[in-house]
Order: structure tokens, then sequence, then C-alpha cells
């Protein structure tokens, strides 16, 4: 991402900026343990590990499963990489959280910050 780790991290738990690339207010924290809401509660969950500007362990949970997203990210001077890691999707979920991921999660944020 063309964004600083510090950055990235804001995108990722500041409700302000979550309703600047989703589009959507949102509930969120950088707190361990705190609950969080996304596109008006259709995605909730709770911060289960953070490490400022470096990782964030999240539940997700939907009205049909619950999974676990793992965003560890990895600064690069002014620019940062970040690596996804969603466990617990059921199959059939599967292409359509991929797809999500790109369109509407980090590829939003990407666009937020120019790219």
């Amino acid at each position: 991402m063309n964004a600083s780790a510090a950055q990235v991290f804001k995108a990722l738990t500041d409700p302000k900026i979550i309703r600047k690339w989703s589009g959507s207010p949102a509930k969120m924290s950088a707190r361990k343990g705190a609950a969080f809401e996304l596109w008006g509660g259709e995605m909730f969950g709770k911060n289960l590990e953070v490490v400022k500007n470096k990782k964030l362990v999240q539940e997700w949970c939907t009205p049909a499963f619950r999974s676990k997203a793992t965003f560890i990210i990895h600064a690069n001077g002014r620019s940062s990489q970040v690596e996804l890691i969603h466990e617990d999707v059921p199959a059939k979920h599967y292409k359509d959280y991929v797809s999500g991921w790109k369109d509407y999660y980090l590829g939003a944020i990407q666009q937020l910050f120019g790219e």
C-alpha cells in the first residue's frame, strides 16, 4: 500500500477513516477485546490481538458463521504490505470473501491511499 504502517493501521481501526473507504458508518477501536461493527452490523466481532502499526487479529462474525481475520502490516519505508490470513471461512463462502477483500476492504483501503 502507498501508505506508512501507521496510516494502514489507522485505516483498519479508526471509524472515521473506515467510513471514508467503506462508505458506511463503523464502530471500531484499536483496543484488545473491543467489539466492532461494519456495514451496519452486517459484519461484527471483537479484537483478539492488537499490536499498534503491526498486527490486528479479529474474530469476524456474520449470521452464517464465525471466522478469524489476521492483518499483519509490514513496513517498507513510506509504503507497507498487508498480509491477510482469514481462517475458518466455509468453502461455500470462500469465493465471495476473496472478492470481498479485494473489492470492498483491502482494495478500498488501497484506493483511499491513491493506488
